[in-house]
Formats: structure tokens, sequence, C-alpha cells
């Protein structure tokens, strides 16, 4: 169990890919709660306007212009914070975008392209900020997936990179910790989440395209990237739906590949594609038409969870079980009522 960390208000939090969607609540949450922000995207124009947003509230924010898959591109990142600031807390490697189509049909660019963002722009954040986080004795936060412990068909190369990036985060825990470093690194695996993650991406289905449910609302993720600046743990699910596929895929593999070919069609709208280059190539790209940047929330077309009372449990366990213990003693009051009247 990690120590926990400076307060929320007291904290530099440097944030990718922070246009729209997660990185985008989270900087807002972190703002409000007093820490000074750092947003890093391609988005400039959205970024700015975030930045006056922001500053308009009464918060601390800059903007840097970046593409995480470039590593001068994220030390400059890095630069702009320190000039700022003077120092850096917590680091969160957001960015990442993804591809619907078979593995088969998706040509090489367009997956060398995703994993230059998804992949390498995590291994660039997290490797531009250790210096500065073993300084603070800071914490990083890398967005990985459930998709980093399953695979879902139409998002092969997603669920390769988020893998990835699993495996990066493990290996870089470990050599910290050996080391003594100081720094917390927590992986957070989020289920399906309400963002414009759909239109942002490259899709080379004939439909539109959705996440398979349980989908949640963006603003738990950001809660739990939050409260993780401050009591970081290592790994962090968003969504009890995601942590028990992960756990049906570990137990019985075959038997969830069998259950994993049924998301083919939990991923397709009864409606014809539109935008179909997305913002894999270009920051906003297609999206831009649907006003995807600066939007935390996307048009999921089914029932958005507004929480996981997993995920808060997970965050806060000793309230968690006075609840469960209360409920219990509640019921068992209202149970010996009943018997007595």
């Amino acid at each position: 169990m990690f120590r926990s960390r400076n307060p929320l208000g007291r904290q530099v939090v440097v944030i990718t890919g922070a246009s729209s969607g997660i990185g985008l609540a989270t900087a807002r949450m972190a703002a409000e709660r007093g820490a000074k922000v750092v947003l890093a995207a391609r988005s400039g124009d959205a970024l700015a306007r975030i930045e006056s947003e922001i500053e308009a509230a009464g918060g601390q924010a800059i903007h840097v212009v970046a593409d995480v898959g470039d590593r001068a591109d994220v030390d400059a990142i890095a630069e702009a914070a320190i000039a700022r600031f003077g120092r850096i807390d917590t680091w969160v490697n957001d960015a990442g975008l993804s591809i619907f189509g078979k593995l088969e049909e998706v040509v090489e660019a367009d997956n060398k392209r995703l994993f230059a963002t998804n992949f390498w722009g995590v291994v660039n954040g997290s490797l531009a900020a250790v210096p500065h986080l073993k300084r603070t004795g800071g914490v990083l936060i890398n967005l990985g997936s459930v998709a980093s412990d399953v695979a879902f068909p139409l998002q092969g190369m997603y669920c390769a990179s988020k893998h990835a990036i699993k495996g990066f985060t493990d290996a870089l825990r470990i050599e910290l910790e050996e080391e003594g470093a100081g720094v917390a690194v927590t992986l957070i695996k989020p289920a399906a989440i309400d963002t414009p993650f759909p239109q942002n991406a490259k899709n080379y289905a004939d439909r539109a395209v959705k996440l398979p449910p349980p989908v949640y609302r963006t603003e738990e993720v950001a809660n739990a990237i939050v409260h993780a600046a401050v009591h970081p743990q290592r790994d962090i699910y968003i969504g009890g739906g995601g942590r028990l596929m992960s756990a049906a895929q570990r137990l019985a593999p075959r038997a969830f590949d069998r259950i994993g070919r049924t998301m083919i069609a939990q991923q397709l709208r009864d409606e014809p594609a539109r935008g179909r280059a997305g913002a894999l190539h270009q920051a906003g790209g297609a999206s831009r038409e649907a006003g995807s940047t600066g939007r935390t929330s996307g048009d999921h077309p089914g029932y958005v969870m507004r929480r996981s009372f997993y995920t808060r449990s997970t965050l806060h366990p000793l309230a968690s079980s006075i609840v469960a213990v209360g409920a219990v003693l509640a019921a068992t009051s209202v149970l010996a009522g009943n018997r007595r009247r």
C-alpha cells in the first residue's frame, strides 16, 4: 500500500489527453479541488478554451500542444510545467485512441499510429515524468483499461496496446520500488466509459460504432484518478462489470472467448457509419464535426451507469465496510421489529 501524498490543493497535476473525455473531466475536477493543472493534447484551440474556463472559475492552468507519440513534445510538457509551477506532483497519462475493424482489414499505418499514441504516449510520458516525480515523491497514473486483461473483437490493436501498457507499467513500478524512488505508480482500468471515444476512433465498419455494456459516466474515472493522486493504489478498476470480465477471462478463458464473440454485435449501431477517419491521424479529425473536443460525455445510445459501488468501495474500503455493516444492522432491526409486531 502506498503512503498518502499531498492534498490535491497543493499539487501540480499534468494531464495528457486533456481536450475531451476522461482527461478533460479529470482536469476540471482537479482544478475545482485546488490543483494547478497542466493540460496537454493535440487540439490547441480546445485546450486554450479549457484553460480559460478553469481560470475564470478561479483555478490555475496552462496548456501545451503536444503529440504524446513524440518524445520531444512530451519533454516540452514537463518543461512547461516546471517553468510555470516549479514542480510536478502527479502525472496522468490519459491520451488514447482506438480503431474499430477486424485485424486483417486494418492497414499498418493506422496500427502504428495507434501504438504511437496509446503505448508510446504512456512510455514517453512516464519516462519524462519520473525524474520530476522522484524529487517530489509524486504519483504516476497510467490509463490502461479492462482491455489490459481481456480482448474485444473489432478493437484488437487497441486491446494489444492496453496489454502493453499494463506490462510496461508493472515493470516500471517494480524497478522504482527496488530503487526506493518513492514514486507511486497506479494503473487505472476503466470498463466502457461514455466519452467521445467511439467518434474519435477510426472506423472500418459500415455501421456506426458504440461501446459494449456496461457503460459508466466519465466522472467516475476522473474521481478515481484524483483520488489516486492523493491516495495511490496499485490498480483501480472502474466498474464492477469490468472487474467481473477480468476475473471470468482468467478463470475460464475459453468460455470467455465464446462470450466475446457476442461483443461484435454489441459494438455496432443500427445506423450507417459517419466520420470514419476519427481523430487517429489528425487532432479532432472528422470528430470535430461532431463537436467531441471540449466534451466529457459521448452519445452512448443505451443506459449509462452514474456510479460504480464496486469502484467506490475499493477507493474507500473502510467507509464502505461501515456502510455495509450499517445496512446489515438496519435490516436486522427492521426484521426484528416485524417479528415483534
